[in-house]
């Protein structure tokens, strides 16, 4: 033996295998950092390492001969031979790397329509592999026996998503596709595949009082078994600690570690000063807002508004009655009592960074304010990017700049960043929809059909879903799958204009001029951009920019939508057409494929 130990040191082996091993391991932790930042999948660093593990061998015969002569210098051969083996690893990578970026319609996840829901036509999925570190956390059931409480066990699961998010590594589903299980009697494992998660966090709320019980078990999606569970019974005043305490279990369970993106900071809708009655408070804001209607919006408003005088250092509930009521005057007023919405919104939104300047909700609700209420978009576009430089795996963060880049006319990155948004929220109808117009833009228009296909699946009743679908048919000229499409719009103001622009391509021209002239008469104030859209439609660009003009004065958010609209581009090449985005603030080009 002591021959041999002899033989390996003047061979130098040792130290040859300990440099190696010493740059080994510093290749995998500079790719380790590099993975998290791309999120490239796992079999990146394991191809990695069996690539080093091949090259440790090689390295040592190496050093083995060279010891043999007498000499330690590497020659050109061996040169060419290691660097074969770097080619060999980097197109490992760069292939794994590619795949874990390249975009479909979806990306990463197998979506279906919600239960009972037809599978819409030709929805587009990409087969890829569900992420072993991956959750979504269910509604936890509300077993107070008290309906109003119910916006409290929903408020603990969104707390310990927003928590989850935090993780890196961990793909965490959202609020908005995880709720739509709420009391579902499908297995684990359908709900798996339906939202693209390997496990689920599920549990049930129990307050009675100044005690509350809570228990949370941690499933895997595949086979139904529990990996972690656990009840507390505490004070209701500790419910912070509980919260943190299930996080960190279910964390652990998962092998996930924080995010360490630079510029990422924990995020939290948590009260700064720990005021359970502000956070309550918050949490039936939260629950009504997500009923995406107008009374749901304005108790939200209501409920935001208790927060903050309850606590007035709460940035997360400023942040939120920011959004709340930018939308609530974008979506349902008009005149004076809109522009006070606009007001408080923008008021609300400098509180929350004023007093947060690290919370990215607050730059959402800036980014949101300043490009749907100011139209500010290259404001919007830097607010936006503020927030997820703050939190990376932010799904609303994704999508808001996905929609400020397309109104810049960057049709092709807001169609990655909207699929990017999909991931963690694959049942989304609404982002769907704006997906499908992306699509549209960027020339991919059977796949822009079948995406807004499946915002209908998803939601059947989306206020203006079939007024796109009715878009599409009329930028490919066909009368009668418009008109089909624009009758199957919800009653309301989307309806009528979506069938003003389906009979504009029919025969019926008394039926066409008469829809317009009601659209004229009753929606003069609040759609001069769809009466636009209508004279676009009849070819008549003397009053499709005459009703542009209208718009641009109005305020109408609809001019954002200049740069990616079928309707409208056809009129590009129109001199009044550069003028008109010059004035309004928007770029003279756009990325958009030229239609008919």
């Amino acid at each position: 033996m002591s021959g041999f130990w002899r033989g390996l040191k003047q061979r130098k082996l040792v130290q040859w295998a300990i440099a190696y091993v010493a740059f080994a391991f510093a290749l995998l932790q500079g790719v380790d950092i590099v993975a998290q930042r791309f999120d490239w999948p796992a079999s990146v660093e394991r191809y990695l390492i069996l690539a080093l593990a091949i090259g440790f061998f090689v390295v040592l015969v190496f050093a083995w001969y060279h010891g043999e002569r007498g000499a330690q210098h590497v020659g050109s051969m061996e040169i060419m031979i290691l660097a074969l083996l770097l080619a060999i690893g980097g197109g490992f990578i760069w292939r794994f790397g590619a795949v874990a970026k390249a975009p479909h319609v979806v990306t990463a996840t197998a979506v279906a329509p919600p239960p009972q829901a037809a599978k819409p036509p030709g929805l587009l999925v990409a087969a890829t592999k569900i992420p072993e570190k991956s959750v979504a956390v269910l509604p936890f059931a509300n077993e107070s026996g008290k309906s109003d409480e119910q916006f409290f066990s929903d408020g603990l699961s969104e707390d310990l998503i927003t928590a989850l998010s935090q993780f890196a590594g961990l793909k965490v589903i959202s609020r908005n596709s995880a709720f739509q299980f709420r009391d579902s009697k499908d297995s684990s494992t359908k709900i798996g595949k339906l939202l693209g998660v390997a496990h689920l966090l599920e549990g049930s709320v129990q307050r009675g009082g100044d005690e509350v019980r809570i228990t949370a078990t941690l499933v895997n999606a595949g086979d139904g078994s529990i990996v972690w569970s656990q009840r507390y019974d505490k004070p209701y005043k500790d419910l912070f600690k509980l919260q943190d305490a299930i996080t960190q279990s279910v964390a652990d369970a998962l092998k996930a570690k924080l995010l360490t993106a630079p510029g990422a900071v924990v995020q939290s809708d948590r009260p700064p000063s720990g005021n359970l009655a502000a956070y309550t408070t918050y949490l039936r804001g939260v629950t009504e807002y997500a009923r995406v209607n107008e009374p749901g919006v304005r108790q939200a408003i209501d409920a935001f508004q208790s927060a903050v005088a309850i606590d007035p250092h709460y940035a997360a509930a400023w942040a939120a009655l920011s959004r709340a009521s930018a939308r609530l005057g974008a979506a349902y007023l008009g005149g004076a009592a809109q522009q006070q919405a606009y007001a408080q919104a923008r008021r609300a939104s400098d509180e929350a960074l004023q007093l947060a300047p690290d919370l990215a909700a607050a730059h959402s609700a800036r980014g949101y304010y300043l490009a749907y209420i100011g139209s500010d978009w290259n404001g919007a576009q830097s607010e936006i990017r503020r927030a997820l430089q703050l939190a990376p795996h932010d799904g609303d963060a994704k999508y808001l700049y996905g929609s400020v880049l397309a109104t810049l006319g960057q049709c092709g990155r807001a169609v990655d960043l909207v699929q990017q948004a999909l991931v963690t929220d694959p049942r989304n109808g609404n982002w769907y929809y704006a997906l499908s117009q992306y699509l549209a833009c960027d020339g991919r228009m059977a796949d822009a059909e079948q995406a807004v296909q499946t915002s209908i699946a998803l939601q059947p009743q989306g206020s203006s879903f079939h007024e796109w679908l009715a878009t599409l048919a009329i930028v490919r000229g066909d009368a009668k799958a418009a008109l089909a499409a624009a009758q199957q719009e919800p009653p309301g103001p989307w309806h009528d204009i979506a069938m003003a622009l389906a009979l504009q391509i029919g025969p019926d021209r008394a039926a066409a001029d008469a829809a317009l002239k009601h659209l004229i008469a009753q929606y003069a104030d609040v759609g001069p951009y769809q009466i636009a859209e209508v004279y676009a439609v009849r070819k008549d660009p003397d009053n499709l920019f005459k009703w542009l003009e209208h718009a641009a004065a109005a305020h109408d958010p609809g001019v954002g939508y200049l740069l990616y609209d079928p309707l409208i581009l056809r009129y590009r090449h129109d001199p009044r057409f550069a003028a008109f985005c010059k004035k309004v603030g928007l770029p003279t080009t756009t990325d958009a494929v030229a239609m008919k």
